[in-house]
C-alpha cells in the first residue's frame, strides 16, 4: 500500500519517529503490539521497522529510526525523506506477539530496540496486565519515547538505565525468579539479546517463555565453508543445485521458482519453508535452539544445509 510522511520529528540523538498515513485518509490495517512493517525506503531497498505507536490506532503507522551511517543504507535513506514523501509500505506483520494469558511480562529493550517494546508496555498497560520495563541506552541523550515512559500510567513500571552513568541493569536480578507464567522480551542490539538470553537461560527460564526481535543479523558465517548441496522441490520432484556461496533463494528464484523474502537476513521469518527431509545448517536468529533443533523448517534467504539434499514443501 501506498503512504505519506504526515510529520518526521527527532526523539534522541540520531533517532526519528515517522508517522505514516494512508493517501485518502482511510483507515490502515489494524495491527498488534510487537507488529512491523515492511518499508519500501527506494527501488532498491525494503527494510523493517517495528510499529511504535498504539494498536488503537487506526489513522496512522509509527516507527522510530535510528541513524546509523554503517547501515546497510535503510536508515540513511529514512532519515533523508522529507514531510510530504510518498512511499510504499507492506501490512503489519507479527513474529514477536505478547504471549496470551502471561500472568507477568518483563520487557528488556536496548537502544532503537525499544519500538516494539514500547507498544508493548502501552497494550499491557491498556490492559491491565502485570508488567515491567527495563530501557537501556548509552546516555540519556539517546533514550527514544522517554516522555512517554513516563506518563503515570508507566511511569512506576519503568526502569532506566544509562551506561555513562554506571548504570546498568542487573540482569541476573531482573531474571531471577522464572516461571511458567511469566514470560521475557528482549529487543535490541545482537550483543545486547545474547547477554539477556544466555542470563535467562542460567537462570533456567523455560525458552519457549523466552521471546527476542532481532535487527539485523549478528554475523555471518564465512562463506569459505559453503559446500554445494542439492534441494527438492516436494510438489515437483524438481532437483534444483545450489552452489558454493550462492543463497539458496537465489538458487530457487534462477529456476523460476520464487519465495517471499524481506529482511534476506534470516531476522524476520518472511521465508519461513517447511522442511520435508534432509538436515537444515540453520545460519538465522529467528528460530529458537528448539525449533532448530527439529529440523522441519528453516529459513533460506540465510541458511544451507548440512546433508547432500534437502526436500522442501515449495
Amino acid at each position: 500500500m501506498k503512504v505519506r510522511l504526515a510529520s518526521k520529528r527527532d526523539v534522541a540523538t540520531d533517532i526519528c519517529e515517522f508517522e505514516w498515513v494512508s493517501i485518502d485518509g482511510s483507515p490502515l490495517p489494524p495491527f498488534t503490539a510487537g507488529a512491523h512493517i515492511d518499508v519500501h525506503v527506494s527501488d532498491v531497498l525494503v527494510r523493517q521497522y517495528s510499529l511504535c505507536n498504539a494498536p488503537s490506532e487506526t489513522h496512522r503507522y509509527c516507527v522510530g529510526v535510528l541513524r546509523d551511517p554503517a547501515s546497510r543504507g535503510g536508515s540513511v535513506g529514512m532519515h533523508a525523506l522529507a514531510v510530504g514523501a510518498m512511499l510504499e509500505i507492506s501490512a503489519p506483520r507479527n513474529h514477536f506477539p505478547l504471549a496470551e494469558h502471561a500472568e507477568h511480562s518483563i520487557l528488556l529493550a536496548g537502544g532503537i530496540g525499544v519500538t516494539p517494546i514500547l507498544c508493548m508496555a502501552e497494550a499491557l498497560s491498556a490492559s491491565d496486565a502485570s508488567f515491567e520495563v527495563h530501557y537501556c541506552t548509552r546516555e540519556p541523550a539517546r533514550m527514544g519515547f522517554r516522555e512517554r515512559f513516563a506518563r503515570d500510567d508507566l511511569a512506576a513500571k519503568t526502569h532506566l538505565y544509562f551506561d555513562n552513568e554506571g548504570g546498568r541493569a542487573d540482569l541476573d536480578a531482573i531474571l531471577a525468579q522464572p516461571c511458567g507464567g511469566k514470560h521475557l522480551y528482549v529487543c535490541g542490539p545482537a550483543g545486547f539479546i545474547d547477554a539477556v538470553v544466555s542470563r535467562a537461560a542460567a537462570a533456567r527460564w523455560p525458552e519457549g517463555n523466552v521471546h527476542r526481535e532481532y535487527f539485523a543479523a549478528p554475523g555471518q558465517t564465512d562463506a569459505d565453508d559453503d559446500k554445494p548441496f542439492q534441494v527438492k522441490l516436494l510438489s515437483s520432484g524438481r532437483v534444483i543445485d545450489v552452489k558454493a556461496g550462492e543463497t539458496l533463494v537465489a538458487a530457487l528464484a534462477a529456476q523460476g521458482v520464487d519465495v517471499q523474502t524481506s529482511c534476506e537476513q534470516g531476522v524476520c521469518g518472511t521465508c519461513l519453508t517447511r522442511v520435508v527431509d534432509g538436515t537444515p545448517d540453520h545460519r538465522d536468529v529467528y528460530l529458537t535452539d528448539e525449533e532448530r533443533a527439529a529440523n522441519d523448517q528453516m529459513l533460506p534467504c540465510c541458511s544451507r544445509s548440512k546433508s547432500a539434499m534437502l526436500v522442501l514443501d515449495l
